[in-house]
Order: structure tokens, then C-alpha cells, then sequence
């Protein structure tokens, strides 16, 4: 890792109050696969998915305990929706833009050119991946002060719109009331190797586009194109 890499990973840990010492994990953990596999260097650099794995591990034991103790009245039913919700890419995503995760984040030209830095999909991923390089280098209780400021305190504020991010369905909801309207969504272009598309769709309202959105699927696509329509609605 070069200088100027290594103070830029520093700067992020100081944005956040991080006691990490072992800058090299995190950047492993802020290291996509596409910036490994396109490396000339042999062997190639690491990368974050093995940390994204144990990062979703961690992250679902914080959560749980926390809202565990916090929400005593509410059922199993409850709490598992309201984890599902915190835990799903969406927020995932929204809370790494919320901290400029994808500013400090290793693609390949690829990822690059196709603006991975804002993929919601290897934002979520990146935010795990980094939740489980701080585990093994300052322990629970680090990532647990971690996870309450950037998330668990803001719990109420996250889920005010409710715990589902299905925004297709909210947005059919929301035409309906204003009158018979038709949806539709078209894909607008599919890049990247066969392994790791990104599809781009749109979402038409009675033959007008009213949002784009990217993701690693047709499905994830069509919810992030949903997204940003109910955004220009609003």
C-alpha cells in the first residue's frame, strides 16, 4: 500500500472515530473482486469478500441483540422484519453514503466506468466487509459504538416509511390513488462480463420515464428505478 493510499484510509477511520490499526485489513475490506482480478501484479491483491462474509455474521448478531433489548414488547415476527430491513442492501447502501464508503473504495476499470462507486450492491458489500475487518481488529464493542452511531440510534429515522423497501410496490400504491395509471420498466443496457451484469432499467408512467436505476440484476434494477421515481414524486 502506498503512501498516499494508506493516509486517505486513515482519514476515514479519523471521519469515524475508528480505532484501527491494522490499515492493511481495511483495505483489503474496501478491495472489490474487480480490482483484484484485473491486478498485473502477481500474486493478486486480496479482497473483500471473505470479510463481507464474516461482516454479515457480526452485523446480524449487533442488530439482533440491540433491537432485542430495545423493542421488549414485540414479538419474534416484529423483530425479525425490523432486522431484515436494517440489514437488507438498501440501507446497507444508504448508511455507506451516508459515511463516503464508496469514495475510498479499490474497482476495476470495469466497475469504474460503470459508477461502482455508487452500485448499491458493492456499496452494502463493502459496508459488511469493513464491519468485519473491524471486528478482528478492535473486537465487538468497537463495532457495536460503530454500528450505534451510524445506524442502531437512528433506527426510528430509518424506518419511517416503513420496514419494506419493496419500492415497486409502494410506487403502484402511490399512482393508483392519483388515478389509473400504467407502469412499466424497460432495460435501458446490460454491461460487464456474464458473471457480474449490471443491468440498467427505467420506469415508464403511462409512457413517460420517470427514473433510471443500476443493479447487479434485472430485479435489484427495477427496485432501485422505483426508488428514485417515488423520490421525483414525492
Amino acid at each position: 500500500m502506498n503512501k498516499r493510499r494508506r493516509e486517505a484510509l486513515l482519514k476515514f477511520c479519523a471521519s469515524l472515530q475508528l480505532e484501527m490499526d491494522d490499515i492493511e485489513l481495511l483495505n483489503v475490506a474496501l478491495t472489490h473482486t474487480s480490482y483484484a482480478y484485473e491486478a498485473k501484479v502477481k500474486p493478486r491483491p486480496e479482497y473483500n469478500q471473505r470479510l463481507e462474509f464474516l461482516g454479515d455474521s457480526v452485523l446480524s448478531l449487533v442488530v439482533s441483540t440491540y433491537i432485542y433489548d430495545k423493542y421488549t414488547t414485540k414479538d419474534e415476527g416484529y423483530l425479525s422484519k425490523l432486522r431484515a430491513f436494517l440489514v437488507c442492501e438498501g440501507t446497507l447502501a444508504y448508511l455507506a453514503n451516508g459515511i463516503n464508503l464508496g469514495d475510498y473504495l479499490l474497482l476495476g476499470k470495469g466497475e469504474l466506468n460503470l459508477n461502482g462507486e455508487h452500485n448499491p450492491s458493492i456499496l452494502a458489500d463493502a459496508f459488511e466487509a469493513v464491519i468485519g475487518a473491524y471486528y478482528l481488529a478492535a473486537g465487538l464493542s468497537k463495532v457495536e459504538k460503530f454500528l450505534y452511531d451510524v445506524m442502531l440510534k437512528n433506527i426510528d429515522e430509518l424506518a419511517k416509511d416503513g420496514l419494506e423497501l419493496d419500492y415497486k410496490t409502494r410506487l403502484q400504491e402511490k399512482v393508483q390513488k392519483q388515478g389509473v395509471a400504467e407502469i412499466a420498466y424497460e432495460e435501458l443496457s446490460a454491461q460487464g462480463p456474464a458473471h457480474a451484469k449490471t443491468f440498467t432499467m427505467r420506469v415508464l408512467i403511462n409512457g413517460k420515464e420517470f427514473g433510471t436505476g443500476s443493479g447487479h440484476s434485472k430485479k435489484e434494477a427495477e427496485q432501485q428505478a422505483a426508488k428514485k421515481t417515488l423520490e421525483a414524486i414525492k
